[in-house]
């Protein structure tokens, strides 16, 4: 039952007033905004108002990109939906669908009522984001002059947090901006850092700020819709570049042409009505397809073993252009996201403003699994709380666990399934991110689906220093909550701070947990009361890093984990009752140092080697791994997700005894 405290959000948050010094009080991550349609020139004087006002922005300077300087009026339009996602990284998990329309219009009015036609108002509202409706420069067709203006609002609304370094080197051009990773090495004036990142913890540059990613913008979620000639156009002078192409989660093409000698530069998923054989053929090159399935008239194509690499084709003499994009919509585009894992400014379009985090290409193509009016299709409610019910657990500055974000399946909620049956996965946000985006990009959410578990995702920006005490208790609170889930299989991940988070809540009450993954994770040890209660309680732990992760974790310039790894590989070696690592040798045993029990390589996503190691105890059980993954950056990335998931799965906690039980195969409970 609710407390007269409790704050019940299952879609959005009430209205909140932002506490004056706080930052993990009153958190909502959203923009509060009615819904606006805008004209581009409109939104670009609106947004950076609208944007310094939110969670994490104020007291900067904001202004529109300067890319769009000189952008055709009355040629593009914006309707937003309201209460967008913002503040922090929250924007990242807004919606773009862009619309490529051959046409004009006499007007705003005019201009919304064709979006209405076409029903993207509706799935916009429900998606949360904007659709951008874009006409042609010369108001009559589109031709090769459009591509710079495709060019200029791709590096607007992907600028994440990005804007203008401060000093003399800028000098009214455009700098690269992001604030280097912590850790990182910082960049002179004007000049992109050797660490920045599109991972946790970015805030922006250290002048100006770009407001258009934030008002209109979004990342992951951007899908593409071209109709007639915007088809034609997008075949002809978007598909061909790998940096346009490949930041793209979906694409919908109406009665679209191709020229001779044009291909498509990367895989896409894509859902093509009337399009001639070039074009089906071009599409299905790029994404590399070799399975066909069809249904009723609609055919498939795609690749076995990664079926999001999809080609949807319909043949429709009189298409339905608003049924297509419902059905495009909700069964291609919302089953793919788009994530920046790879290096800042690689394969870059965008060279007058290149260097800046998340700008790069190709981004990662992944599964999404995506939260529609409060819930997944396969059956994952979430509920957003804000309560008191911690505040006795308070912080120096009087900051306590005060918001956090329950995904639950619907046989919890409906009591159907059994009591102690459904695990539960305490989730940790990065630094500068939201628990929801968190949850998305590390993959966590397709896997809840399928494999029926349970999550909690706290927000904890500012509350470092009681998280020992406050994320055990988040824990128990669920427990006692929900009694379909299990007390034997509670696990905890988390990237970055989450990942100190998480080492926090396993110091903090070893013996709720049944598994931990500190993911690219600072260091941290805890008082010798905690380490006692470690060693009692003996714990299941995998640490992850990347080849150019932060410095705690990975030593960049020896390409090997760092020492601070290499302390907590030996801390945790300890609790667990196991020989610590007395020397590491990275000639012998490059990236990891040691002599492993067990080893394993795999690809992930089709993209990416993993490595890794396992630990065994006097009893032949894995209890230490570490996990390494070549060439991605310190990003949240969704294979990262599937890793600690097939890690945890084959670990309970006896509630009786206490004890750690190992099931090989994940099975066995």
């Amino acid at each position: 039952m609710l407390t007269k405290n409790t704050r019940l959000l299952p879609l959005v948050f009430a209205s909140m007033a932002m506490a004056a010094a706080a930052f993990a009080l009153d958190y909502s991550g959203r923009q509060k905004n009615p819904a606006t349609f805008e004209t581009l020139e409109e939104a670009r004087l609106s947004g950076p108002v609208a944007v310094a006002a939110l969670e994490g922005n104020v007291g900067g300077t904001f202004k529109s990109h300067p890319v769009l300087d000189g952008y055709p009026a009355d040629t593009t339009y914006i309707y937003r939906s309201p209460n967008l996602y913002g503040g922090r990284a929250a924007a990242r998990i807004n919606t773009n669908l862009l619309v490529f329309a051959e046409r004009s219009f006499p007007g705003k009015d005019a201009a919304r009522r064709y979006l209405e036609d076409l029903g993207l108002i509706r799935i916009i509202d429900e998606a949360i984001g904007s659709v951008i409706l874009v006409t042609p420069a010369n108001g009559k067709a589109f031709g090769p002059n459009d591509q710079k203006y495709y060019y200029a609002l791709q590096t607007a609304i992907f600028a994440q947090k990005a804007g203008e370094s401060s000093g003399p080197a800028f000098g009214g051009a455009p700098g690269a901006g992001a604030k280097p990773a912590l850790g990182a090495p910082a960049a002179p004036a004007g000049k992109p850092g050797p660490g920045t990142v599109p991972g946790p913890g970015m805030f922006g540059a250290r002048g100006a700020r770009y407001s258009d990613a934030e008002y209109f913008g979004g990342f992951g979620y951007t899908y593409v819709i071209g109709i007639d000639g915007g088809a034609a156009y997008l075949n002809n002078y978007v598909a061909g570049t790998l940096d346009y192409v490949s930041r793209i989660a979906g694409m919908l093409l109406i009665n679209g042409s191709m020229e001779t000698g044009r291909e498509v530069a990367a895989l896409v998923p894509v859902y093509l009505v009337n399009a001639p054989d070039r074009v089906v053929e071009a599409y299905k090159k790029a994404n590399d397809t070799d399975a066909y399935e069809k249904t009723g008239e609609v055919e498939a194509f795609f690749d076995q073993s990664l079926p999001l690499k999809r080609v949807v084709v319909a043949r429709d003499r009189n298409p339905d252009i608003a049924r297509h994009i419902r059905n495009a919509y909700y069964d291609l585009f919302i089953k793919a996201m788009r994530v920046p894992v790879g290096r800042a400014g690689l394969h870059s379009a965008s060279t007058p403003y290149q260097g800046y985090s998340m700008d790069q290409a190709p981004l990662s193509l992944c599964e999404r699994n995506a939260v529609i009016g409060g819930a997944t299709r396969d059956g994952i409610r979430v509920i957003g709380r804000s309560e008191d019910r911690f505040s006795h657990i308070k912080t120096p500055g009087g900051e306590y666990l005060q918001t956090w974000f329950e995904y639950l399946p619907d046989e919890v909620l409906q009591k159907t399934a059994p009591t102690g049956t459904v695990p539960l996965v305490l989730a940790n946000h990065g630094g500068g991110d939201d628990p929801r985006q968190f949850i998305e990009e590390i993959g966590l959410l397709p896997l809840a689906g399928r494999e029926r578990f349970a999550m909690v995702a706290p927000e904890h920006q500012s509350i470092g220093s009681v998280l020992s005490e406050s994320l055990p208790a988040l824990v128990e609170y669920m427990l006692a909550t929900y009694p379909a889930l299990d007390p034997a299989r509670v696990y905890v991940t988390g990237y970055s701070m989450g990942g100190a988070a998480t080492l926090r809540a396993v110091n903090g009450k070893p013996s709720l947990f049944a598994a931990a993954v500190p993911m690219a994770a600072a260091p941290y040890t805890g008082t010798p009361e905690q380490a006692a209660r470690l060693q009692k309680a003996r714990l299941p732990i995998m640490f992850t890093t990347s080849s150019f992760d932060l410095g705690g974790a990975f030593d960049q310039t020896r390409g090997a984990i760092a020492g601070g790894y290499q302390a907590q590989l030996n801390l945790f070696l300890g609790y667990n009752g196991m020989d610590k690592i007395a020397a590491y040798d990275f000639e012998a045993y490059p990236v990891n140092g040691f002599k492993a029990d067990r080893m394993l390589r795999v690809r992930l996503n089709g993209e990416y080697d993993n490595y890794l190691w396992y630990l065994n105890d006097g009893a032949g059980v894995p209890m230490v791994a570490l996990s390494y993954t070549m060439n991605l950056q310190h990003a949240l990335y969704p294979e990262y997700g599937r890793i600690a998931w097939e890690f945890f799965k084959r670990y309970s906690r006896d509630p009786r005894t206490g004890k750690i039980r190992y099931h090989p195969h994940g099975g066995g409970f």
